[in-house]
């Protein structure tokens, strides 16, 4: 059920108008050299290490025909993105294959940015992947990119902060617990992402598709937030959150960090982040950089042996599905990811395809998922036991996916997204029945390319 809606580390790679390049620099990639044809691929910042690998894997498989040299875009989406428009805008041959954010699917392919996958590309990017991901490298029914990795978050609990050991399954069940811990002077944070930024967007799409809602129609123009009372329970939740006994009182600055070091320091019971917090646990674990906790699950110096990763040698922070809006219906987590695309600038756009089959293919994949750890787009991987194994959260990241929404798919996304996070900024000031007609009204005024963007 499908509606329009970070890694393990940050690698430290980037400035606008110059990419900081991994390989050459930029009047050696012009789609030839001395030594035969040269694709660039430009890549997001968080895991260049692996699309390099990825890079390196290609050329050895096109046996001498082309060479693919990956280049790291500047850490920040927004920098990405303006580059990269730059680069087309100003016809830029040395641009052949691009990473797109999944929300820039709509833009690039209305700008004539992206080119249309050939039929034969299609067919082989459509068998296996994943409806979610796949839904988000389209623009009215036609691929204009092909999945390369997916994103989705999940709900992150202490098993030993739960009255019986068991996550809550809705967020109403989750926010009165909380309320609970916090009576009792226990932990009781809920980690939310609730600054003014792309995350506070996903946050508010997620529960508006799980609520049976939606910003825009599939038109990418037809403002349809006020839809129904989908943006009403949605709102309603998130006011809660915020203003609930023992909240976060920095809920409305919440980021995917702040959320994970809410969660670390002992503060937090839940949080709703990404599949990167697992294994960024673990590591600060090793390191001893995790807190002790007590008999109640407070942070202590003394040496008890627990802490919020484990608790008597067991496992302790564990991952389950996403909190559902309405009891009994899976919510509909927005997805992330990149996407791989060719750009309208490539020289050599049949080599450059080709070369898209091969940078996403199972092997690749695995590898940008294992070292990097976003999850993949090919529902063969979730099916492999050795892949099962390397990947912890495996179980619950398809079962999310197989319930996911995306974001909403128009070439004003950019708009759209900006609007709605000043509306809802800061989150204890919502207004759940009056913010839905400010929303409609700020969507539709994005749509229209109306006003001033905050």
């Amino acid at each position: 059920m499908l509606h329009r809606t970070k890694p393990v580390r940050s690698l430290k790679w980037g400035l606008i108008g110059a990419a900081a390049v991994l390989t050459v620099p930029l009047l050696a990639a012009c789609g030839s050299s001395e030594d035969g044809i040269v694709l660039s691929f430009y890549t997001a910042a968080d895991g260049a290490e692996q699309y390099a690998e990825a890079a390196a894997n290609c050329t050895a498989a096109a046996g001498g025909r082309y060479t693919i040299e990956q280049r790291t875009l500047p850490k920040g989406a927004d920098d990405q993105r303006l580059q990269l428009a730059r680069r087309l805008t100003g016809n830029d041959t040395s641009l052949d294959i691009m990473t797109l954010d999944v929300v820039w699917t709509a833009e690039f392919a209305e700008a004539g940015w992206a080119l249309p996958l050939p039929p034969g590309i299609a067919a082989e990017v459509t068998e296996g992947t994943l409806e979610g991901p796949l839904e988000s490298a389209k623009w009215q029914d036609q691929l204009y990119a092909a999945p390369l990795n997916t994103n989705t978050q999940l709900l992150w609990y202490r098993k030993d902060l739960m009255p019986d050991g068991q996550p809550p399954q809705t967020w109403d069940q989750m926010i009165d617990i909380a309320e609970g811990l916090a009576a009792e002077g226990r932990p009781s944070w809920i980690g939310v992402q609730g600054k003014q930024y792309e995350g506070l967007m996903v946050w508010f799409n997620t529960l508006l598709a799980s609520a049976g809602g939606s910003v825009v129609a599939d038109d990418g123009t037809t403002v349809t937030v006020a839809d129904g009372d989908a943006a009403l329970q949605a709102l309603e939740v998130m006011k809660r959150v915020a203003t609930a006994k023992g909240a976060d009182p920095s809920v409305s600055q919440g980021d995917e960090a702040s959320s994970r070091l809410g969660m670390e320091s002992g503060k937090a019971a839940f949080e709703v982040n990404w599949p990167f917090v697992l294994p960024g646990m673990i590591e600060n674990a090793e390191k001893g950089d995790l807190p002790f906790i007590d008999d109640k699950g407070n942070p202590t110096s003394v040496d008890t042996g627990n802490t919020v990763l484990t608790v008597d040698g067991q496992q302790n922070f564990l991952p389950a599905p996403y909190p559902s809006v309405i009891p009994g219906r899976p919510a509909e987590v927005t997805i992330g990811g990149f996407n791989v695309a060719v750009a309208k600038t490539s020289q050599h756009p049949d080599l450059a395809f080709e070369a898209v089959s091969c940078l996403r293919n199972e092997e690749n994949q695995r590898n940008n998922a294992v070292k990097g750890g976003v999850p993949p787009t090919l529902a063969s991987l979730y099916d492999d036991p050795a892949f099962q194994e390397a990947y912890p959260a495996w179980r619950e990241v398809r079962q999310s996916l197989d319930t996911a929404s995306v974001r909403p798919v128009s070439p004003a996304y950019q708009s759209i997204s900006t609007l709605i996070t000043a509306t809802l900024n800061p989150v204890g000031d919502i207004d759940p029945p009056q913010t839905v007609d400010e929303l409609a009204e700020q969507v539709r005024k994005a749509v229209n390319s109306e006003g001033l963007i905050p």
